[in-house]
């Protein structure tokens, strides 16, 4: 569990994290209705923030410690580290269900940024990779916004509710 009050790359880990419905991680420089990201601000700052939590899997962590990288929870920037989770396999509108109440709902893919190679040189090209199909592959995470409010701590379980069916859409970068 990670969160920052300033818009730096990397987050403070800490037991807990309050998830706030309709704004994200409280505290979090990222929080809000609208959008936080500089660049974003830049381009509209009036537009909906679907970006209120950032999810990366430890795996990611381990592959990238495996391949020469110091990692940790929270360096990447994101809020919340999961475990056997297939967070690139999830499709948009899934639910989770972190702990007793809080709920998050995914809004797609982190676009990977230049600031993963300012914070460990050739990391960006580290989390990009291409599929059987020459598909280009981000595993930089997936973000979502928070349906209702909670506390969230590390262990906690994440059951997955996924969409109809029929509605479910592929994650794309956000």
């Amino acid at each position: 569990m990670s969160q920052s009050p300033h818009h730096r790359f990397s987050k403070q880990e800490h037991a807990s994290i309050r998830l706030v419905a309709g704004y994200g991680v409280a505290g979090d420089a990222h929080g809000g209705v609208t959008v936080q990201h500089r660049s974003r601000v830049r381009r509209d700052p009036n537009q909906p923030n679907l970006r209120q939590v950032h999810l990366v899997s430890g795996e990611l962590h381990d592959e990238l410690r495996a391949r020469g990288f110091d990692v940790r929870p929270g360096q990447l920037g994101e809020n919340i580290t999961t475990r056997h989770l297939d967070l690139l396999g999830l499709t948009r509108a899934t639910r989770l269900l972190i702990g007793p109440s809080a709920i998050l709902e995914v809004t797609g893919l982190r676009n990977p940024c230049r600031q993963l190679d300012a914070f460990r040189p050739g990391l960006m090209a580290a989390v990009l990779e291409r599929d059987a199909h020459n598909r280009l592959v981000r595993k930089a995470g997936i973000m979502a916004v928070v349906i209702a409010d909670g506390e969230v701590r590390r262990g906690d379980p994440i059951v997955v509710q996924r969409p109809a069916a029929d509605v479910e859409e592929p994650l794309t970068p956000v």
